[in-house]
């Protein structure tokens, strides 16, 4: 899709990657870009309109679709990550709580703007995945769980939405420099990196970005005999990478 001229509506936009995606988009042109946020006052950027909106409460994410009826880019970038392994003391809490952020808020916040993506002439649809959608850490198992439904969601429904012209893209990327990864010792990319090649490949109808090196090795190491996945050494794999 075309980004110039776009209505995108984005989520998590006060900070982080969904800021990036803000600054982008009004730097390509973009008609109207609408930030949403739990708390709208912490939106900053001049030249947006930002939007209450908690993506794990149904009435606020009903509110966003009806009153944004002109969006023909959708981004799910609000995500949480709480550091908790299965096994952990507060495992199935961070479970729940990891899940209806990062899977059931896209899956909600998907189908609530599905119809509006129709009327607009199909549009596009970003997801924000992780590389650890696909491996997992012994202090990201929850994470990981709900990143890998998160792209299990993204596959789906790019399958569900083709019939109306919609374009699905899957972001994979390791660690960015944002809040979320600061106090992780590893190589990050700056969020502005990270949505150039996303809007490239929009612009492109590319349904998937592989951000980074490590994300590009631990994808194809997919379907190695063993496979990556099956004992994931991040140290080694980041030396790899580099």
């Amino acid at each position: 899709m075309k980004t110039r001229d776009s209505v995108a509506f984005i989520t998590g936009a006060n900070r982080g990657i969904g800021l990036a995606f803000s600054q982008a988009l009004l730097a390509e042109g973009a008609k109207k870009v609408y930030a949403a946020a739990r708390n709208p006052e912490t939106v900053k950027l001049a030249g947006v309109y930002p939007v209450r909106l908690d993506v794990t409460k149904p009435d606020e994410v009903a509110a966003a679709a009806r009153n944004c009826g002109e969006v023909s880019l959708l981004i799910n970038n609000a995500g949480i990550t709480l550091r908790s392994s299965f096994l952990g003391a507060d495992g199935m809490n961070a479970a729940r709580s990891v899940m209806e952020t990062n899977y059931i808020g896209p899956l909600a916040v998907s189908r609530a703007f599905a119809p509006v993506l129709a009327r607009n002439g199909g549009g596009s649809i970003v997801n924000v995945l992780s590389a650890l959608s696909w491996v997992t850490l012994p202090t990201s198992g929850t994470y990981s769980a709900s990143k890998a439904a998160a792209w299990a969601l993204t596959n789906g429904l790019r399958t569900e939405l083709r019939g109306q012209g919609t374009q699905v893209l899957g972001l994979h990327v390791a660690y960015v420099d944002t809040d979320m990864a600061r106090n992780v010792n590893a190589p990050k990319l700056v969020p502005a990196e990270v949505v150039r090649q996303v809007l490239a490949a929009l612009e492109a109808g590319r349904e998937e970005v592989l951000a980074d090196e490590l994300t590009r090795r631990i994808k194809a190491g997919l379907s190695n005999d063993p496979g990556v996945y099956l004992n994931f050494d991040p140290s080694r794999a980041y030396k790899a990478a580099s």
